[in-house]
């Protein structure tokens, strides 16, 4: 069941973010990340009662710092993106926050079965493949680098500090994230002063990713609850390999040979980690 719902967390995490890059490109972004993440707000609520947990101050205080770190990893994300290449920001951000819940699962005592760890190394290099990009060349500054690798923290960070609140508090942590990265991001668009005002024909593309990505964030939840956060983790950031086929089969995008490689190994990292569930 963890691998089930973490491979499904990774695909609609993926799909969500396609949704996002569509939206990208007809709005202005904040409004995207703003608008989606009130959308995903609303549906959380409308989940609780459907899947109960206890209310705690310390889960919801969890929450609200693992919204805090989600957000400041987007802005961070978005700034590597800005001064630097995808083909390097990409990989550095995915594998960044895949390795970082591993390390710490690692330095709590999990102890993942051999094949799971060697799923683990697997998953973390497709990352790596599947989000090369051949634009703009493969050169990056140290000041990108080092944002990115930031925007990889805040991601990783985002991961860990949902897995420390109760079991037992349901969706109460992610209610806590979202209202922390929403305050968080509008307050961001008041100070720049950017508008969040979706263009015409955009705002149902907004919603979309909205509610994928809050989807996605109840699947991460509930597998995190049933295994462990390092295997969990490394699984969800499978994701862009989700993302790169519907670009594929949507917009008819080509990929690369060396991003197909990527998206064969993502399948056999699954498989492996599957096999280790088993014994």
């Amino acid at each position: 069941m963890t691998v089930i719902l973490a491979a499904a967390c990774a695909v609609v995490y993926g799909t969500a973010d396609f949704f996002g890059g569509l939206a990208t490109k007809r709005t202005q972004v904040l409004a995207v990340v703003v608008l989606s993440q009130i959308a995903g707000l609303a549906l959380i609520l409308a989940l609780l009662p459907l899947l109960p947990g206890a209310f705690s101050d310390t889960a919801l205080a969890w929450g609200l710092a693992a919204g805090t770190s989600g957000a400041a990893g987007m802005v961070l994300f978005y700034r590597a993106l800005a001064t630097g290449v995808m083909s390097v920001v990409a990989p550095t951000t995915a594998v960044t926050s895949a390795a970082l819940p591993v390390v710490f699962g690692l330095a709590t005592g999990e102890r993942p079965a051999f094949w799971a760890l060697a799923g683990i190394a697997l998953a973390l290099g497709s990352v790596l493949l599947v989000s090369q990009d051949s634009s703009k060349g493969g050169h990056g500054s140290l000041a990108s680098v080092a944002a990115a690798l930031a925007a990889g923290a805040g991601f990783g960070g985002f991961f860990i500090l949902l897995s420390m609140a109760s079991h037992e508090s349901g969706l109460w942590p992610l209610v806590g994230a979202r209202l922390s990265s929403v305050t968080m991001v509008a307050l961001l668009a008041l100070v720049t002063r950017r508008t969040l005002t979706p263009r015409p024909g955009s705002l149902h593309i907004i919603v979309a990713a909205g509610v994928l990505d809050m989807t996605a964030n109840v699947l991460f939840l509930l597998a995190q609850q049933d295994g462990l956060l390092s295997l969990v983790a490394v699984l969800v950031s499978l994701y862009p390999a989700s993302t790169l086929l519907l670009a594929r089969h949507v917009l008819g995008e080509r990929l690369r040979p060396v991003q197909l490689t990527g998206v064969a190994c993502a399948l056999g990292a699954v498989a492996l980690i599957a096999v280790a569930q088993h014994p």
